[in-house]
Protein backbone atom coordinates (compact mmCIF):
# COMPACT_ATOMS: atom_id res chain seq x y z
CA UNK A 1 0.00 0.00 0.00
CA UNK A 2 1.66 3.32 -0.78
CA UNK A 3 1.46 6.14 1.76
CA UNK A 4 1.22 9.85 0.80
CA UNK A 5 4.16 11.90 2.20
CA UNK A 6 3.36 15.49 2.83
CA UNK A 7 5.91 17.80 3.58
CA UNK A 8 5.63 20.96 5.76
CA UNK A 9 7.71 23.78 7.21
CA UNK A 10 9.05 23.73 10.26
CA UNK A 11 6.27 24.72 12.81
CA UNK A 12 3.63 24.63 10.84
CA UNK A 13 0.35 24.59 12.12
CA UNK A 14 -2.75 23.57 10.48
CA UNK A 15 -5.53 26.35 10.25
CA UNK A 16 -8.49 25.69 12.79
CA UNK A 17 -12.01 24.61 11.57
CA UNK A 18 -13.93 27.45 10.78
CA UNK A 19 -16.92 25.11 10.66
CA UNK A 20 -17.91 23.10 14.37
CA UNK A 21 -20.46 21.63 16.39
CA UNK A 22 -24.07 20.25 15.82
CA UNK A 23 -27.40 21.98 15.83
CA UNK A 24 -30.28 19.67 16.72
CA UNK A 25 -33.47 20.38 16.01
CA UNK A 26 -35.56 18.64 18.80
CA UNK A 27 -39.37 18.47 17.76
CA UNK A 28 -42.65 16.46 16.73
CA UNK A 29 -42.57 18.78 13.24
CA UNK A 30 -46.31 18.57 13.59
CA UNK A 31 -46.61 22.59 13.05
CA UNK A 32 -43.59 23.45 11.92
CA UNK A 33 -43.47 25.27 8.21
CA UNK A 34 -40.96 25.34 5.87
CA UNK A 35 -40.25 28.53 6.85
CA UNK A 36 -39.24 27.60 9.96
CA UNK A 37 -37.24 24.66 8.85
CA UNK A 38 -35.43 27.68 6.58
CA UNK A 39 -34.38 29.66 9.46
CA UNK A 40 -32.93 26.68 11.36
CA UNK A 41 -30.94 26.15 8.19
CA UNK A 42 -29.94 29.94 7.79
CA UNK A 43 -29.04 29.93 11.57
CA UNK A 44 -26.68 26.97 10.85
CA UNK A 45 -25.11 28.44 8.37
CA UNK A 46 -24.75 31.84 10.21
CA UNK A 47 -23.42 30.06 13.11
CA UNK A 48 -20.86 27.85 11.30
CA UNK A 49 -22.30 24.53 12.32
CA UNK A 50 -21.09 21.20 10.44
CA UNK A 51 -24.30 19.73 11.18
CA UNK A 52 -27.80 20.46 11.04
CA UNK A 53 -29.68 17.49 12.61
CA UNK A 54 -33.31 17.44 12.15
CA UNK A 55 -34.27 15.01 15.00
CA UNK A 56 -38.62 13.75 14.69
CA UNK A 57 -40.48 12.74 18.05
CA UNK A 58 -42.19 9.48 17.70
CA UNK A 59 -45.82 9.78 17.97
CA UNK A 60 -45.28 7.64 21.28
CA UNK A 61 -42.92 10.35 22.49
CA UNK A 62 -45.45 13.24 21.79
CA UNK A 63 -48.13 11.49 23.38
CA UNK A 64 -46.33 11.57 26.97
CA UNK A 65 -44.35 14.34 26.47
CA UNK A 66 -47.05 16.93 25.68
CA UNK A 67 -50.90 15.02 25.27
CA UNK A 68 -51.42 16.73 21.66
CA UNK A 69 -52.32 13.78 18.56
CA UNK A 70 -49.89 13.70 15.88
CA UNK A 71 -49.48 12.61 12.06
CA UNK A 72 -47.48 9.31 12.39
CA UNK A 73 -43.72 9.61 11.94
CA UNK A 74 -43.35 8.50 9.20
CA UNK A 75 -45.39 11.11 7.50
CA UNK A 76 -43.74 13.54 9.17
CA UNK A 77 -40.16 12.20 8.52
CA UNK A 78 -41.14 11.75 4.93
CA UNK A 79 -41.97 15.46 5.10
CA UNK A 80 -38.58 16.53 6.20
CA UNK A 81 -36.97 14.22 4.07
CA UNK A 82 -38.89 15.66 0.87
CA UNK A 83 -37.84 19.07 2.12
CA UNK A 84 -33.86 18.51 2.50
CA UNK A 85 -34.26 17.53 -1.01
CA UNK A 86 -36.23 20.56 -2.32
CA UNK A 87 -33.89 22.66 -0.51
CA UNK A 88 -30.40 20.85 -1.64
CA UNK A 89 -28.86 21.22 1.93
CA UNK A 90 -26.16 18.73 2.23
CA UNK A 91 -25.33 19.38 6.03
CA UNK A 92 -28.79 18.71 7.24
CA UNK A 93 -29.48 15.33 8.13
CA UNK A 94 -33.07 13.89 9.51
CA UNK A 95 -32.05 11.79 12.82
CA UNK A 96 -33.53 8.32 12.25
CA UNK A 97 -33.91 6.85 16.25
CA UNK A 98 -37.35 7.20 17.16
CA UNK A 99 -38.12 5.10 13.80
CA UNK A 100 -36.20 2.24 14.80
CA UNK A 101 -37.09 2.74 17.81
CA UNK A 102 -41.06 2.45 17.64
CA UNK A 103 -41.65 3.42 20.83
CA UNK A 104 -41.63 6.43 22.99
CA UNK A 105 -37.89 7.46 23.61
CA UNK A 106 -37.00 9.90 26.55
CA UNK A 107 -35.11 12.99 25.72
CA UNK A 108 -32.20 11.34 27.83
CA UNK A 109 -31.80 8.30 25.90
CA UNK A 110 -32.09 10.72 22.40
CA UNK A 111 -29.00 13.31 23.72
CA UNK A 112 -27.07 10.66 24.41
CA UNK A 113 -27.63 9.39 20.99
CA UNK A 114 -26.81 12.41 19.94
CA UNK A 115 -24.00 13.23 21.81
CA UNK A 116 -22.35 9.97 20.65
CA UNK A 117 -23.29 9.99 16.86
CA UNK A 118 -22.62 13.77 15.89
CA UNK A 119 -19.75 16.28 16.85
CA UNK A 120 -19.40 18.35 19.78
CA UNK A 121 -20.41 21.58 20.83
CA UNK A 122 -24.53 20.70 21.09
CA UNK A 123 -26.87 23.28 20.47
CA UNK A 124 -30.73 22.05 20.70
CA UNK A 125 -32.33 24.39 18.65
CA UNK A 126 -36.14 24.44 20.31
CA UNK A 127 -39.07 26.61 20.30
CA UNK A 128 -40.35 28.03 22.93
CA UNK A 129 -43.06 25.62 24.33
CA UNK A 130 -40.56 22.52 23.97
CA UNK A 131 -38.00 24.68 25.85
CA UNK A 132 -39.79 25.15 28.69
CA UNK A 133 -40.75 21.53 28.76
CA UNK A 134 -36.98 20.16 28.70
CA UNK A 135 -36.92 22.55 31.75
CA UNK A 136 -39.53 21.20 33.18
CA UNK A 137 -37.73 17.52 33.79
CA UNK A 138 -35.69 16.74 36.38
CA UNK A 139 -32.12 15.88 34.06
CA UNK A 140 -32.64 19.38 32.96
CA UNK A 141 -29.87 20.74 34.83
CA UNK A 142 -27.59 17.95 34.29
CA UNK A 143 -27.51 18.29 30.74
CA UNK A 144 -27.84 22.27 30.32
CA UNK A 145 -23.97 22.20 31.35
CA UNK A 146 -23.16 20.11 28.91
CA UNK A 147 -25.06 21.78 25.55
CA UNK A 148 -26.68 24.81 25.05
CA UNK A 149 -29.91 26.17 23.31
CA UNK A 150 -31.21 28.38 20.94
CA UNK A 151 -34.45 29.26 21.09
CA UNK A 152 -36.70 29.84 17.87
CA UNK A 153 -38.19 32.79 19.47
CA UNK A 154 -38.17 35.33 22.50
CA UNK A 155 -40.70 32.83 25.27
CA UNK A 156 -43.41 34.39 26.37
CA UNK A 157 -43.37 32.64 29.54
CA UNK A 158 -40.44 31.08 31.32
CA UNK A 159 -39.78 27.86 33.25
CA UNK A 160 -38.00 29.05 36.35
CA UNK A 161 -35.11 26.10 35.39
CA UNK A 162 -34.84 28.37 32.07
CA UNK A 163 -34.80 31.68 33.29
CA UNK A 164 -32.36 30.17 36.02
CA UNK A 165 -29.85 28.85 33.03
CA UNK A 166 -30.71 32.46 31.67
CA UNK A 167 -26.79 32.63 30.45
CA UNK A 168 -27.05 28.81 28.59
CA UNK A 169 -29.42 29.91 26.10
CA UNK A 170 -30.12 32.43 23.33
CA UNK A 171 -32.66 33.27 20.58
CA UNK A 172 -31.67 32.58 17.29
CA UNK A 173 -33.04 35.00 15.27
CA UNK A 174 -31.47 38.04 18.04
CA UNK A 175 -27.94 38.22 16.35
CA UNK A 176 -29.34 38.76 13.02
CA UNK A 177 -30.58 42.43 11.28
CA UNK A 178 -33.96 41.53 9.54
Amino acid sequence: MKQDIQHVPYGYEPPAKERKGSLIFYDSFERITDQELEMAARTAVDRKFTKLVLYPLHEETVRRMTKEPVQSYYKREDRLHEWKREQGLPFVTVESLEGKRKKYTPLDSALRHISDVYPAPYFLYLTPEMANLFASYSSFEEWIVKLRLLLSEEPVQIHPRLAKFRHRWDVAGADREE
